[in-house]
């Protein structure tokens, strides 16, 4: 097993990384807990749920709840249900909540925590390689149908418990998703991270060990900008490269219809395209395009209004003032935040969308 410690200005928490953890939750808690609430999904409860509850043989007060797998479970409806079960189970501000899934469920979970009589503890139990980014940082949200995550918190776990076992169990798309955020977190600090996951095969069997390191390099990419901006006002935005067109795809789609990673890597290739019109420079475009296409990703969607796409994109919570704020690369590893005109992104969109085909 591996660990890091993620030291934020309001807490410090571990992230436990390696196999069968699932089956030790109760003895990596630093508190002990009378009433524990575990909030999963339809598809990782069949699974996973049972072994973490009897991983808490000594407690009788452990309850469960199970929302839809799928993006569209992050709603205000499904929130307030959960609020909904956590009081009638009898949850105080003593309790504890564990959010055994993917990033929505983390999100949901979290959210759900952050605002249950102001605040309990809870923890990240990720059951997805993409989740190895939203469970690290403490952004927890909700959707709203005019974007991404506009509801929410800034709110840490006591700890992120990364049991890599469940991650064999992922259908192919789930692994493109996830990869798709291990590849922004080397193009934007780690090059040999980059360099390393742009020749992998993900239809491959995952290796564990290889798995292991890759995602220990990406949280370690994270860990480091958070702990120096843990409310994103400046740097941890550059954790959004791609995201800023990604969401406005999700959106324009429906969330659901591409995972957030597939979204994502478009959204990676565009922000290329961006950064080098605006900085005049040449990045590895293709490598990531070729990455991309030998592993399955979607590179041709459905046409879109790109009038509506900028609108989406102004919604990002990056845009200042209804101006689009992208975070480009001035070079490799060197990420910037820039302001991108309305009528330059649509004429980059544009070329962009016929460059894919």
């Amino acid at each position: 097993m591996d660990t890091l410690t993620i030291k934020t200005s309001t807490n410090k928490y571990n992230v436990f990384v390696g196999t069968k953890l699932r089956f030790k939750t109760q003895e990596l808690l630093e508190k002990v807990y009378k009433s524990i609430l575990i909030i999963t999904d339809s598809s990782v409860s069949e699974l996973y749920l049972k072994d973490v509850v009897q991983s808490f043989a000594d407690n009788e007060k452990v309850y469960t709840a199970v929302v839809p797998a799928g993006e569209s479970s992050k709603s205000a409806g499904q929130y307030f249900d959960l609020l909904t079960k956590a009081i009638g189970y009898g949850l105080d501000r003593h309790s504890l909540i564990i959010a055994l899934g993917g990033g929505m469920i983390g999100d949901l979970a979290g959210f759900v925590a952050a605002t249950f009589m102001r605040g309990i503890d809870y923890i990240q139990m990720p059951t997805t390689i993409l989740a190895h980014d939203s469970s690290v940082g403490g952004k927890v949200a909700i959707n709203h149908p005019e974007g991404k995550n506009l509801i929410g918190n800034f709110y840490p776990p006591q700890a992120v418990i990364y049991d890599v076992d469940t991650l064999h169990s992922l259908p192919d798309k789930e692994v493109r998703s996830g990869y798709a955020e291990v590849i922004k977190h080397g193009m934007i600090s780690d090059l040999s991270l980059f360099h390393e996951v742009k020749v992998a095969d993900l239809t491959a069997k995952l290796d564990d060990k290889i798995v292991t390191s890759q995602l220990l390099k990406g949280i370690k990419v994270k860990a480091a900008i958070v702990e120096k901006d843990e409310k994103e006002s400046n740097i941890r935005m550059f954790l959004n490269f791609g995201h800023t067109l990604g969401h406005a795809i999700e959106a324009e789609l429906g969330y659901g219809t591409i995972t957030h990673g597939e979204a994502v890597a478009i959204g990676m290739l565009f922000a290329i395209r961006v950064s080098e019109d605006h900085f005049n420079i040449s990045l590895p475009f293709g490598e990531l395009y070729d990455f991309l296409e030998k592993n399955n990703y979607p590179l041709r969607l459905p046409e879109m209004n790109n009038d509506v796409l900028v609108s989406r994109m102004k919604k990002d919570k990056k845009s200042r003032d209804q101006h689009v704020q992208m975070v480009l690369l001035e070079q490799l590893g060197q990420p910037i935040v820039k302001e991108i005109a309305d009528t330059d992104l649509v004429n980059l969109l544009n070329t962009f969308f016929r460059e894919l085909g």
